[in-house]
């Protein structure tokens, strides 16, 4: 059924948040890797938050980019040079390079970015223009209907 583009239907639907849906889309699906691991999450009314687990990753190690409503989270570990020549007899926590990709709603845009405790959190933030924001439009009472000028047919006009 991953053939199928139900984008349309979600026009039409009321009560679903169609942006956590385009956030949790990998930009390529075959794929099906796990690492690392995410979370989204709502902060505000507009306001969202990407969580990415990248222990032992430092920010020069990451790398954020947003194009055409794509968000792209890179990490490679460099090596460390100043690392003592120690021998590593097992290791459990993974270091290998990644690349995920968020897809973005329309006007969702990427706040900023910060790492603490093996975290990188994006805050996103979803601003729609004043001309896409919803109005309301006053009702008259009272006021009679808007009269019709009488206009003669090309007929009647000959006849005259």
């Amino acid at each position: 059924m991953r053939t199928f583009d139900f984008s349309p239907l979600h026009r039409s639907t009321v009560g679903f948040d169609r942006l956590f849906s385009l956030l949790d889309q990998v930009g390529n699906v075959d794929t099906g890797t796990t690492y690392p691991p995410y979370n989204i999450e709502r902060t505000g009314e507009n306001a969202y938050r990407i969580t990415v687990a990248v222990a032992g990753f430092t920010d020069q190690d990451l790398d954020l980019e947003v194009k055409e409503n794509t968000l792209s989270i890179r990490g490679e570990r460099r090596p460390d040079v100043s690392a003592k020549g120690g021998e590593v007899l097992y290791q459990g926590i993974a270091a290998r390079a990644f690349e995920r990709r968020f897809q973005l709603a329309d006007h969702v845009e990427v706040r900023g970015a910060s790492l603490a405790n093996g975290l990188l959190h994006v805050d996103l933030v979803r601003e729609i223009p004043e001309a896409m924001k919803p109005r309301s439009i006053p009702i008259t009472v009272g006021v009679s209907a808007p009269r019709a000028i009488e206009a003669k047919t090309a007929a009647a006009k000959a006849a005259a």
